[in-house]
């Protein structure tokens, strides 16, 4: 982690370098200013005094050279060098020359020159002429403070230098001052007022850092705490109020927030609970969809209906889960709700088929409607699918007809039968009686003996009728099919008739049976002399054959109706699928119930049809005498 990364990362870090690094900037420009003003000002003293210096040598010697004391005026210039501040003195003539020196390697050699304008310790004949204060490195390379005085000529001068106008410089003093010693002294007090400097920061640091400590970074701390475990999920994250200042105040509104969060939270959850709840009561299969084909939401019998948990199907492509894909369904194959709802914006009915997570297959009738919602701050459009299972529609279909068809069967047959039952009984006293009578009566016997044969004939129309009416057992029982057959179609001669319709029975001679339901086969009889009536218009035949075919026996429904169009066929044995010659709006159900009565019971439906030439509807079923034979023998 970089440095500023990590001071970032903390209040406490951060407000120590701000206040240090203020501070800092702070001591350093009033250093830096201390500095320049202290150096200045010891500039200005020390020229104050090398010119103070100065004019005092100077008056000296120009008494020693009045005196023309040569002597004198060495000792004067070889003490003046031995001072501490004063590093070299020399007097030198009008032409730089050096007569004088402290230093006496330096006598007799030229100071000021001509060839060489860049020597660094050298005067420039200019500067033999006016008074200056040159700082300059020596051939030592050390910094020194180099004054210049022109000593002028004066008229009492005159009768040793000649005239003033001709010679108005008699010589030049030149003394170079000590600069260390002056250097060491502001750096040490640069040093102490920079150690002073750091103390005074120290204490402001700390004592600064103490107590924002104490009453802004410490509370501060515990508030990011309680933040950070509330957005952890534990709601029950509260921070403790100290001070009734504006930390305090922060607090005491972060603890009502939290409240008030987590009061709405568990609303939520609870809503939340109560939708799914509602959607999991739905008996049909319920999933909402999002554009990107991902499954926002799901109930129980969706998961049920393809046998995946919710986990496994929420946030998964939807075309994953019902049909096993790994990319959208091909809108040129499968109707695809989603695209049909894009493309007009209005629901749509779609059947299609759903694959198991185990492999199986079964057909739906979904129904999708679009869903607009708003999710941060932008308004979406959500699909809404209810699924239904039409093999359950289809069962339920068929109950319901059953126990529609029971119940009628049943009130009828007792209708008829108890005024039939009692007729009966009057007739079989009469019978009686006439036995004790005369010959005179044999007409009224003769009409009480049709009256008899009739109402067994009713009679047994009202048992076939409640055969027909039986719910299904859970156990199989042998069936007669060929009784089956006359029974039931007996019971459907009146609108034959009413249709011009003719119903001829081919029945095989020998007795076959299945082992089924009775009630379901004569269900499924009923179902296909029906759907042949649709398919006749304006009068014809029905032909219903039956025929045992070794291991197998078969029940054949023929009409001479309009035939089935080609592209019709693969669709007649879906649910809902329905296009009657008669032009009537049928359920489409009839087929559907037909073939899932006759796969529950092993057997299955073939169709043959030209279109013009009717159709053909074969019914087989397992021989039950074949197979209790090949049961006895084994």
């Amino acid at each position: 982690m970089r440095a500023t990364d990590w001071i970032a990362s903390s209040l406490h870090r951060k407000f120590t370098a701000v206040a240090a690094s203020g501070l800092l900037a702070v001591s350093l420009l009033f250093l830096l200013v201390f500095t320049g003003l202290y150096q200045s000002q010891i500039s200005e003293e020390r020229a104050r005094l090398a010119a103070e210096v100065n004019r005092l040598l100077q008056a000296a010697l120009e008494n020693a050279m009045l005196k023309r004391d040569l002597d004198g005026l060495r000792e004067i210039v070889d003490r003046l060098g031995q001072q501490e501040a004063i590093r070299l003195v020399m007097i030198l003539n009008p032409e730089g020359v050096v007569r004088f020196s402290s230093d006496p390697r330096r006598i007799g050699q030229p100071l000021a020159t001509r060839d060489d304008p860049d020597c660094a310790t050298c005067l420039q004949p200019d500067d033999l002429t006016r008074k200056s204060v040159l700082s300059l490195v020596d051939d030592n390379q050390r910094k020194v403070l180099r004054s210049v005085h022109p000593v002028h000529n004066k008229p009492a001068c005159a009768q040793c230098h000649g005239p003033v106008a001709a010679h108005p410089i008699n010589g030049i003093l030149v003394i170079d001052h000590e600069t260390e010693t002056i250097r060491a002294r502001v750096l040490r007090s640069t040093q102490m007022l920079v150690g002073s400097g750091a103390v005074v920061v120290l204490f402001a640091v700390a004592g600064g850092w103490w107590l924002i400590r104490r009453w802004v970074l410490n509370p501060v701390s515990h508030l990011a705490t309680g933040a950070a475990e509330l957005a952890a999920g534990r709601l029950d994250a509260r921070v403790a109020v100290t001070a009734q200042d504006e930390i305090g105040r922060l607090a005491e509104t972060f603890n009502r927030m939290a409240d008030h969060l987590a009061h709405s939270i568990t609303t939520v959850k609870e809503q939340e609970a109560l939708l799914q709840n509602v959607l999991d009561a739905i008996p049909d299969g319920i999933r909402l969809i999002g554009r990107d084909y991902k499954i926002l939401q799901a109930n129980k019998t969706y998961c049920q209906q393809l046998g995946y948990s919710a986990a496994e199907v929420i946030n998964v492509p939807c075309h994953r889960s019902s049909h096993h894909r790994e990319t959208p369904c091909p809108i040129t194959l499968i109707a695809c709700p989603l695209v049909e709802i894009e493309k007009t914006g209005n629901p749509v009915k779609v059947i299609q088929q759903f694959t198991r997570r185990d492999g199986g297959s079964y057909y739906v009738e979904i129904y999708g409607a679009p869903l607009r919602v708003v999710i941060d701050g932008q308004e979406r459009t959500l699909i809404v699918e209810s699924i239904r299972d039409l093999a359950k529609q289809v069962e339920y279909s068929h109950e319901q007809k059953l126990a529609t068809l029971a119940q009628l069967a049943a009130g009828v047959a007792h209708e008829i039968r108890n005024p039939l039952a009692s007729i009966r009984i009057a007739l079989d006293a009469l019978f009686r009686i006439r036995d004790n009578a005369g010959q005179e009566e044999e007409t009224l016997y003769e009409y009480l003996h049709l009256v008899n044969r009739q109402m067994d004939k009713c009679i047994d129309i009202t048992e076939r009728l409640l055969r027909l009416s039986a719910l299904p057992g859970q156990s199989p029982e042998l069936v007669s099919i060929n009784r089956a057959i006359e029974e039931t179609t007996s019971l459907m001669q009146l609108e034959a008739s009413q249709r011009n319709i003719q119903i001829e029975l081919l029945l095989e001679p020998a007795d076959v049976r299945v082992m089924a339901s009775e009630s379901e086969i004569r269900i499924v009889i009923i179902n296909m002399v029906q759907n042949a009536f649709h398919a006749i218009a304006g009068g014809g035949s029905i032909r219903v054959s039956s025929r045992a075919d070794g291991e197998r026996v078969e029940m054949r429904f023929e009409d001479s109706g309009i035939g089935i169009r080609p592209e019709y066929l693969p669709y007649i044995f879906d649910p809902f699928f329905s296009r009657r010659a008669d032009g009537a709006q049928g359920t489409g159900l009839g087929l559907s119930i037909c073939r899932a009565i006759v796969e529950h019971w092993g057997g299955d439906i073939q169709v043959f049809s030209r279109l013009g030439e009717g159709a053909r509807f074969t019914v087989a079923f397992p021989n039950a005498d074949t197979s209790i034979l090949e049961t006895v023998f084994e």
